[in-house]
């Protein structure tokens, strides 16, 4: 596969995975630095991918340590594993913050549709003490917030048995890198 046909299907993968809920790109695992300098990891779940503006999107409680992480440094990477496709993807980009506006009032519609409505509804912040008595007093007030992330790069890794392949896209550079 030539390189741009390779950005081309990695694009396609990734938009495939904000729609089925089965894609291993689904969930990929999304790494920032806290105030102290410390690497943060934690899975999160793609839910919206456009290729043309080359933005992943993820939606977040706007209450939690991520924000302020990512307020501090907007600095981010994803990084994707398909074991079907034996392909790992790790993609840098520079992440912004939405907790108000259009972007986030369309995304709440279909979210207050879902058992997920709950999770953006809660009295009290991720990483609170939990308190049965409010945590059982939903708020009327959403703290749904959107992390629009915009890719710098992209580092593509293939396992074969045949030889590993490994690419790296930088908007419109490509380039063959060794494993």
């Amino acid at each position: 596969m030539d390189l741009a046909t390779l950005a081309n299907t990695i694009w396609s993968e990734l938009s495939r995975a904000q729609a089925d809920r089965e894609h291993p790109w689904r969930t990929p695992v999304l790494a920032s630095v806290d105030s102290e300098g410390l690497p943060q990891a934690r899975s999160v779940v793609l839910r919206k991918v456009c290729s043309d503006t080359q933005t992943l999107q993820i939606y977040t409680d706007s209450r939690s340590p991520k924000v302020k992480q990512l307020q501090t440094s907007a600095q981010i990477q994803l990084v994707f594993w398909s074991r079907s496709l034996n392909w790992q993807l790790r993609v840098s980009a520079q992440a912004k913050i939405s907790r108000r506006g259009p972007d986030v009032d369309a995304a709440w519609q279909q979210v207050k549709q879902s058992p997920a409505r709950q999770d953006y509804l809660s009295p009290l912040a991720p990483g609170d003490t939990l308190d049965t008595e409010l945590h059982k007093k939903p708020s009327n007030t959403h703290h749904l917030a959107i992390i629009s992330a915009t890719v710098t790069k992209m580092d593509w890794l293939s396992l074969s048995p045949a030889g590993h392949q490994r690419a790296e896209i930088s908007g419109n550079t490509l380039r063959w890198l060794s494993p």
